[in-house]
């Protein structure tokens, strides 16, 4: 997601590392390659020249402290990291504050009416926000074809209601002003709070559109006109939102199909251009693909830096969080099943994309190494190996002698060889939540990753086994060993350094439980 714009900001970053002061120079020399990639991206100019202008502002002159002492620790950043720093600050800004709330009225039912133009998922965004509304909002709302111009645009909105078990309005007048209105009073009668409207759209902008959607707007009063806007098509899209909202007053945008936008020039400039915050971003096909617009996820994900809160909302729509805790403590002890693995495989599927997913990780500022690519195909040729256990060796796969491998390969479809590789790579992962378990540390402090070790640990283990090590206080996140193209992995520890690792282990648990009873004494 946004490579075109990232790629910018890498090479600034790479541009001035190993720098230990910034200058005027290497500030433009960053500068130059930041511009180059947001006028790729096509990012506004005005915004693009606003933006460097700004950042040269704040960079140029500052005096920066390198190093400082907090709780008897030292902390050090580079010039680099600095100008990083500054970046992020100014995209959040550029993209924010943060605007998601949508406005409802003390009448019976408010009204939500999404425009855009033909193509830019208006239908399905509807549905989307209508899914939203009901299920983190406590709202009841009724959806309501206005578009009557569109072939099957209709049935394809009540196809949407009907899976989702929301109301649709329809009548067959082909009047959209009239439609909207009577439909208002039609959801109060079905004890609908909130009526959201699915107007039509053409290929272009014309006046024919916009004087019927203004006709709509006079007649029913909505609280909120959201314009859906595809992130895709780049300058059009600021140039559509700025005559959408100079004639309709827009209350705020839904930017669609901004999982698969490479360039980025919409999400970083539409705001600024029209004033207009964007409420929602939509970050797939499936219908609960509909998330709150964050600046700061987006800036983070933008620098390379991940967006691991954004992660952790992916994480606690589809587990249980509560047994989530429950099965990273038993996992995190060494009690890590085949079960385990399987169950983790199938939440990671819910959660997205692999690549979005890893795209929120905060372990690839300058993107995957190179030589790895990504393989989602590898996640069903897993699960058809699981799915050839038995339940005993799921549970036990150390029971797993060469007779079974070959029947779970002939069972599964798959080599020997395969089979026996994700034995190996199961006991690695094992071997490595047990480690880490064993020493929390900085990321212990955030909700949903009690007892997960430093992101140095994470980073040690991925290169160790070849891929991205399960992740503990996220069962849903399966250890992504096999999911990548491009690496090896270590020979399986002895018996004799299974056991030194161990009793390092338990000494250090002593030495924690001894430190624990000095601070209560105190």
């Amino acid at each position: 997601m946004f490579e075109t714009l990232s790629k910018g900001f890498r090479n600034a970053r790479r541009r001035l590392s190993g720098t230990a002061e910034i200058h005027e120079d290497d500030i433009e020399q960053a500068l130059r390659d930041v511009r180059m990639s947001l006028l790729e991206a096509d990012v506004d100019f005005g915004v693009t020249k606003s933006f460097l202008e700004r950042v040269r502002e704040t960079a140029v002159g500052e005096v920066v402290r390198l190093s400082a002492k907090t709780r008897g620790r030292k902390a050090k950043v580079t010039p680099a990291d600095h100008f990083v720093a500054i970046c992020q600050k100014e995209l959040e800004e550029l993209m924010g504050p943060v605007e998601t709330t949508l406005e409802y009225s003390k009448r019976p039912a408010s009204a939500v009416m999404m425009v855009g133009l033909q193509g830019s998922g208006k239908t399905t965004t509807a549905a989307k926000l209508a899914l939203y509304l009901s299920s983190y909002q406590d709202r009841t709302p009724m959806l309501v074809a206005a578009d009557v111009y569109r072939p099957a645009a209709i049935e394809q909105l009540q196809v949407l209601g009907d899976r989702l078990e929301i109301p649709v309005y329809r009548d067959d007048s082909g009047d959209p002003v009239g439609i909207c209105t009577r439909a208002l009073e039609a959801a109060r009668q079905q004890g609908c709070d909130t009526a959201i409207f699915d107007t039509a759209g053409r290929l272009a902008i014309d006046d024919t559109l916009m004087t019927e959607l203004e006709n709509i707007q006079k007649a029913t009063e909505p609280e909120n006109v959201l314009l859906v806007c595809d992130s895709m098509i780049g300058q059009d899209a600021v140039r559509t939102a700025t005559e959408f909202n100079r004639r309709l007053d827009l209350t705020g945008f839904v930017l669609t199909k901004l999982d698969g936008d490479a360039r980025g020039g919409a999400a970083l400039s539409i705001k600024e251009v029209t004033g207009t915050p964007v409420k929602f971003v939509g970050m797939g096909e499936d219908l609960d693909k509909l998330e709150e617009f964050r600046p700061e996820g987006l800036a983070s994900r933008i620098l390379g830096l991940g967006d691991v809160v954004g992660l952790m909302q992916d994480f606690e729509d589809v587990v249980d969080t509560e047994k989530a805790e429950k099965d990273a403590l038993r996992m995190l002890r060494g009690k890590f099943t085949m079960e385990d693995f399987l169950e983790q495989i199938r939440t990671l599927q819910k959660m997205g994309s692999l690549t979005d997913v890893m795209d929120k990780l905060p372990f690839f500022p300058d993107g995957l190494p190179d030589g790895v690519t990504l393989d989602e195909g590898q996640f069903g040729k897993i699960e058809s190996v699981i799915q050839s256990m038995t339940k005993a060796e799921r549970r036990e796969p150390e029971i797993i002698d060469g007779s079974r491998v070959v029947r779970i390969a002939t069972g599964s479809g798959r080599k020997v060889q395969e089979v026996e590789d994700l034995l190996q790579r199961f006991g690695q992962m094992k071997g490595m939540m047990g480690a880490i378990g064993a020493q929390p540390g900085l990321l212990a402090k955030i909700p949903g990753f009690k007892q997960l070790g430093q992101i140095g640990q994470l980073r040690k283990a991925l290169k160790q086994s070849g891929g991205m090590p399960a992740m503990p206080g996220m069962p849903g996140m399966p250890g992504m060993a096999g999911m990548t193209e491009g690496g090896g992995g270590p020979k399986p520890k002895t018996a004799a350094e299974r056991k030194k690792a161990k009793d390092k282990r338990r000494k250090q648990k002593q030495q924690r439980r001894k430190q624990k009873r000095k601070k209560k004494k105190r």
